[in-house]
């Protein structure tokens, strides 16, 4: 049978009170309130923080403030990266963000969604202390050069093609092909960038 945290990195539904889950969850809330309380010029001590709290980090990864994520650990961080100030990373399943990827303030990143049925979204509950609700959790690839403009979301299970530009404020609910510019809600693309100027 598997445990909740298999399920969760399955695809399927999952209850998040489980005690793996909790831990994993808890362990990285104590990591972002010593971020918070860091220094933000003591580069040393957030890079500490970051190899503790994400599942891997490269070179010349720039993280502002009041960065929010949801495990940690399901974060991926390529090199030459610059996450910019209030993003939100709800890490329930992998976030894969490649090499030389820009990210603009308040994006935020989802892996987690619900069942559009009640029944599924909040079962009966057969014990005390159990979550309301069953999570559903798809992973999220942002591929190298991409450029993510400010105040957009990117929905579960998304890819976004490297050297793409999104639009401020779009909403990314399907994957974006790789040399693109797409903006909107739905987000969708506009024109393609010439892979020989990137070159």
């Amino acid at each position: 049978m598997k445990s909740e945290y298999q399920k969760c990195l399955d695809g399927e539904p999952f209850d998040g009170s489980s005690p793996e889950i909790k831990e994993m969850a808890v362990r990285n809330k104590r990591l972002l309130r010593r971020l918070r309380e860091t220094d933000y010029a003591d580069q040393e001590a957030k890079q500490d923080i970051y190899r503790q709290m994400f599942g891997s980090i490269g070179e010349n990864v720039y993280i502002d403030i009041d960065f929010r994520c949801e495990y940690g650990r399901h974060i991926h961080f390529g090199s030459n990266v610059i996450v910019n100030m209030n993003c939100t990373f709800l890490d329930n399943n992998r976030i894969d963000i490649e090499d030389n990827v820009m990210i603009a303030p308040d994006v935020k990143i989802f892996t987690a969604t619900h069942s559009v049925h009640l029944s599924e979204r909040m079962p009966v509950r057969e014990r005390p202390g159990m979550s309301l609700c069953d999570t559903i959790a798809h992973p999220v690839r942002i591929e190298r050069g991409v450029w993510i403009g400010g105040n957009s979301t990117i929905l579960p299970g998304v890819t976004i093609g490297c050297n793409s530009v999104i639009g401020a404020g779009s909403v990314v609910v399907k994957d974006i092909p790789p040399y693109s510019i797409a903006v909107g809600n739905p987000c969708r693309v506009i024109r393609t960038i010439s892979p020989a100027v990137e070159n």
